[in-house]
């Protein structure tokens, strides 16, 4: 008998609140049988633990059961505080009760070792609170009204049921299903201007991962840098992605999306970068340069 799969039925358990024999089996990939002496052997050791026959009968923890701290390694007590830590850092405050809480019953000192802030410059408050919005919307199922300017500068209003949120490359997404569009969509978080949370709730649906769409956004861009910015690429890019030159410059490799963002972020390298792949972005690169030294002449 497996130790391990003890403790997950039992992390199973008090997650889901109660589960048949059969779908136990499944999640385990074990026999029903096996999981009935798995049920035996963790009321031997204690836990509450009962099955119930019948129609709607399963597999049930006592209501009020809570699992001691004794169970949980040094390590995962450090782990649960510092993902909660992180939690805190992007301005919800409502898990700081929490982690005071968890740190007096497991006796762990947190300190003040980590801090995450993933708003913008200039804009803590307002990233925060549209942060703490959303999170509230996705964990009550609540609808919520937003205004969104796109990489088209057009600027729209939508009424979306939030499913997930999703950190890629330095930026927080929305994965959502938009009503008027009947289709599952991503929106970054910079660009949602405006935020209402509605009263109307909804049922959940997946979101179809398997699509990927930010995956789907980005085509495969090939950069040459001069040394001298060398610092910077370091910063941008991760250093598989990075090959370096004889003469020291160096060429990046990444998947990114081909929006007015990406030209404006190569243009903020200035005459330090040239675009190696895709050949039909250095035409609208440049043409962007000309425009930019029009206005700017004297």
């Amino acid at each position: 008998m497996s130790d391990s799969r003890l403790f997950k039925v039992l992390y199973y358990l008090l997650d889901k609140g109660h589960a048949t024999a059969p779908e136990l089996a499944a999640e385990f990939e074990v026999s029903p049988r096996t999981i009935y002496r798995d049920v035996e052997a963790l009321s031997g050791a204690g836990i509450p633990i009962y099955a119930e026959a019948g129609r709607n009968g399963g597999i049930y923890l006592l209501q009020n059961f809570i699992l001691d701290r004794a169970i949980l390694s040094e390590q995962e007590k450090q782990d649960i505080l510092t993902a909660i830590q992180s939690i805190l850092a992007t301005g919800y405050m409502g898990g700081k009760e929490i982690l005071t809480k968890l740190s007096a019953l497991f006796n762990v000192n947190t300190g003040n070792w980590l801090e995450v802030d993933f708003s913008r410059w200039g804009k803590c408050a307002f990233d925060n609170s549209k942060f703490e919005k959303l999170k509230t919307a996705v964990i009550q199922c609540k609808e919520i009204k937003i205004v969104y300017e796109n990489t088209k500068s057009e600027r729209s209003t939508r009424i979306v049921q939030p499913l997930k949120l999703s950190y890629k490359s330095k930026e927080w997404y929305l994965k959502a299903f938009c009503t008027e569009r009947q289709d599952f969509r991503i929106f970054k978080l910079n660009r949602i201007v405006e935020l209402e949370l509605s009263e109307n709730t909804f049922m959940p649906r997946p979101y179809p991962e398997q699509t990927n769409d930010l995956q789907k956004m980005c085509s495969r861009i090939v950069l040459l840098f001069s040394k001298e910015l060398a610092y910077r690429v370091y910063d941008e890019f991760d250093e598989t992605q990075i090959e370096y030159q004889e003469n020291g410059n160096l060429i990046a490799r990444a998947e990114m999306p081909i929006d007015t963002w990406l030209i404006g972020y190569l243009l903020s390298f200035g005459a330090q970068v040239e675009i190696i792949e895709p050949t039909c972005l250095k035409a609208v690169l440049a043409a962007q340069a000309q425009e930019i030294y029009k206005k700017n002449i004297s």
